[in-house]
Order: C-alpha cells, then structure tokens, then sequence
C-alpha cells in the first residue's frame, strides 16, 4: 500500500515538474497571454464564481447578503409564473433561432465562398451589415407599427386581407413569431464570418484526394472532407448561436417592452434584467443567471456531441 502511495506520489511530481518545465520553456507565450488571462479572470471567472454564491442569499445592495439557501431558486421554480413562461419563451426562440440561424449561416457562407473574389467580400459584406446595424431596432418598429402606415399594415390593407390595422406589438399572438423574424434577420453575425474564414482555410489538395477516393458529388465532398476540416469554426459557431439564442433581450425589450403585454415576450435574460437592473433583487437575480448559465453549458455540451460525429 505504502509502495502504491509513493508510485502516485512520484508520478504527481513527476507531472507538475514536467509541466513547470514546459512553462519555464515557453515564458515568452505566456507572458504575452497574462494581460487577457487577467482581464478574462477578473471580469469573467470572478463575476461568475460570486454571483453563483449571492444566488444563495437575499440580497438589495443596501444591505449586507443575507443567507437564504435555496429559497430563490424554490421561489423561482415554484411561486415565479413569470419566469416559467420566460423558460418557456427562451426556448421557443432558441429553438426557432439558433438551429435555423446556424444552419442559415453555414449555408451562405458556403455559397458565397463559390462566387469570384471581388463579389465575395460584397456578399459577405451585406449579409453580415444586419448584425451590426445600429437602427435595426427601429427599421422593424417601423415595418410592424400598428398604425395605418406601418409598412407591414399599409401592405396588407392595400391587398385586401385585412380591413384595420393590427397592432402587432401589443398583440400577445403575434409577439413571439415577430421576435422569431428579427431575431433571425439578425443572426447572419460573428458565426458567419467564422465559417467564411473556415471554407477559406480548407486543404484544396484534399477534395483532389477525394474524388480520387470515391467521392461523386458536392454534398459527399462537404460531408466527408469541408466539415471535418472546419470542426475549430463549426464548435465556435454553435458556442456563439447558443449564448445568442439562449440571451435574447435587446431585441424583445426594444420591439416588445419591458415588462411585453401579458409577458409574451418575455425571456430569461429580461427577467434577470427586471430583478436585477429594476428591482434589485440581486439574490434573486443571480439565482436566475445561475440557471441561464448552467443551461448553456448543457447546450454546448450537447452540441459538441452532435458536431463530433461530423464527416463519420
């Protein structure tokens, strides 16, 4: 036993020297890496770590946290009605959003990496300017107005399928699917330029390969030798769609307010807003955020599961 000990004692050894040497040799990378793994700590694995422990307390920024246990998240799952139908709703739109918004995103960028150089950089150009937008908000508060001369209303009245104007926005019916469009209007983002750079960076020399192997048409070739080629790309596309549909907020607050009409729009991250911004629960609201985070890690989770048998 004694003997086992000391074998495991000495591997352990063994391993961190070998790891302090391998440091030691590469001093100069991780001195350029300290700011970032610094600022990463300071802003992210520290905010995380303490809003985990204030999700055990009741606590308003006036006075000290007090220990509550599990009261918030018993409070959220049991007593919140309004945060089961912002479970309900993150779902939905993620569901609607990030799968469609992913596969929409690998889809253009695999078209517009068969055009000729020059009309590439406009295509990507232009499909990529609606994530940036600053007035998008505004564009779709003018198409669903609910007035007579939204565009949305004007062309339905003018083709006769509708007699008066609709108010789409207060409308509990027509929240969540327009929240759906927009959100998918602006999803083409940082994921999309990820998969361009990716089909960019493939090895030609592999299709080549082949086609020499077998291969008989494009979607054989995409299958078995661009998707394996681009797993770095398609894993951080998923991670980005993830945090984006499972983190809609702007987008709801800005079309639908906040509080929306009967929380027909409402989703987890304007909930976590409303107790933390609003009514500083912060106890409260951290319990909340612990729930969001724990979802996407199991999210990302799964999909790296689904994204590993790529090209097999």
């Amino acid at each position: 036993m004694e003997a086992t000990n000391q074998s495991v004692n000495s591997a352990r050894k063994n391993k961190r020297a070998l790891i302090w040497k391998q440091v030691k040799a590469n001093r100069t990378l991780y001195s350029m890496m300290a700011p970032y793994l610094v600022i990463f700590f300071v802003f992210t694995v520290i905010p995380v770590f303490v809003s985990f422990l204030l999700s055990f307390t009741s606590y308003d920024m006036l006075q000290r946290p007090r220990f509550v246990g599990l009261d918030n998240y018993l409070t959220l799952f049991l007593n919140d009605e309004v945060f089961i139908t912002a479970i309900r709703n993150t779902f939905i739109l993620a569901l609607f959003t990030g799968p469609i918004s992913y596969l929409l995103a690998f889809f253009f960028a695999w078209l517009i990496n068969e055009l000729p150089r020059r009309l590439r950089w406009v295509m990507t150009l232009i499909f990529y300017a609606p994530s940036i937008s600053g007035n998008a908000y505004l564009l779709w508060s003018l198409i669903f107005s609910g007035d007579m001369y939204g565009y949305a209303n004007a062309i339905l009245i003018n083709l006769g399928f509708i007699n008066e104007p609709i108010i789409w926005l207060q409308n509990t019916k027509y929240i969540l699917p327009i929240l759906i469009i927009v959100q998918l209007w602006l999803s083409l983002g940082v994921s999309f330029l990820a998969f361009i750079g990716g089909l960019q960076n493939t090895n030609k020399e592999l299709n080549e390969a082949g086609a020499i192997d077998g291969i008989q048409n494009r979607w054989q070739e995409l299958w078995y030798i661009t998707l394996p080629q681009m797993k770095p790309q398609l894993l951080f596309g998923a991670v980005m769609q993830i945090t984006t549909s499972l983190g809609i907020a702007s987008v709801s607050i800005a079309l639908a307010g906040l509080p929306s009409v009967e929380y027909a729009g409402h989703t987890i991250v304007t909930h976590l807003i409303d107790y933390g911004s609003n009514k500083m629960e912060l106890g409260y609201a951290s319990s909340i955020a612990t729930i969001l985070f724990f979802i996407m890690i199991g999210a990302n989770l799964l999909v790296q599961k689904i994204l590993r048998r790529v090209g097999s």
